[in-house]
């Protein structure tokens, strides 16, 4: 028997992309493990009122899969209708990251700790193509200071290297990230880059937190190791300048098998 009850908006848009690359309603209950009634009550939907968006996620929230997602899941079914429903949602999500992950350039926060105690908190950016500034925080990273940061150093970076307005950059949720100056600041820019949507509570799969680990080892691997909080800032930025390109593009190359396992653990751990 076909699953009950509503269903979330990707998986409305699953509905119509099936019914929209020719399955029959019977072949999409059978591949999409819902009952023929919902299958044709959701398509019916969306050929009379243009509704993919579900009653329990309705609240305002956009739908997350348009009708360019619905055409691209379509050729998915399409070209392999044996596949199963796992199989298509982990193609589907792992083409989305791609596309929308071209030029991404991921951010991130890091307290390094040398041996004799005390840290220095660093932040840093990079994309398939380049290292981008690591820059060292004084104080507390507060909405202030992290305008600073996207004004002086996200912005020439992203700008220089995606002249065409093509980049995304990505932050998580972090307070600061979410603060009412920070996101004024990238719409207006929003011509020039733009800022990658990051759903509450995801999986944290960002590449360079790997980076981190490197830079780590770097410094326990020292002939001569820092011992004040100046030599150990000095220390990091000439280990990151270091780091090979090969490096980070392995890194994000990796991001669609870290993708693959974090729905097949459905969020939980793996072995990234």
């Amino acid at each position: 028997m076909g699953k009950k009850g509503d269903l979330s908006n990707c998986e409305r848009g699953m509905v119509v992309g099936a019914r929209r690359a020719g399955l029959s309603i019977s072949q999409s209950a059978q591949l999409l493990g819902f009952s023929r009634t919902t299958i044709s009550r959701v398509y019916k939907e969306w050929c009379e009122k243009g509704k993919t968006s579900s009653m329990r996620q309705s609240c305002g929230r956009k739908c997350l899969v348009d009708a360019r997602g619905q055409r691209r899941m379509g050729r998915l079914i399409q070209a392999d209708r044996r596949a199963t429903l796992t199989e298509i949602t982990t193609r589907y999500k792992v083409r989305i990251w791609r596309k929308q992950n071209e030029n991404m350039d991921p951010s991130c926060l890091v307290t390094t700790v040398q041996a004799g105690g005390g840290g220095v908190m660093v932040w840093g950016m990079f994309s398939w193509h380049t290292l981008g500034p690591l820059v060292p925080i004084g104080h507390r990273l507060n909405a202030t200071a992290y305008l600073n940061i996207v004004s002086d150093h996200v912005h020439p970076f992203m700008t220089t290297m995606y002249s065409s307005s093509d980049g995304y950059f990505q932050q998580d949720n972090a307070p600061c990230h979410k603060a009412r100056i920070i996101s004024n600041w990238f719409l207006e820019h929003d011509n020039e880059f733009t800022a990658l949507k990051w759903p509450p509570q995801s999986p944290d799969l960002n590449p360079i937190e790997h980076l981190w680990d490197v830079v780590e080892r770097e410094l326990r691997a020292l002939d001569v190791h820092p011992t004040n909080l100046h030599q150990l800032q000095d220390a990091i930025l000439s280990i990151w300048a270091n780091i090979s390109k090969e490096c980070f593009q392995h890194l994000v190359e990796s991001i669609p098998r870290r993708i693959k396992a974090v729905l097949k653990a459905k969020g939980g751990q793996t072995q990234y």
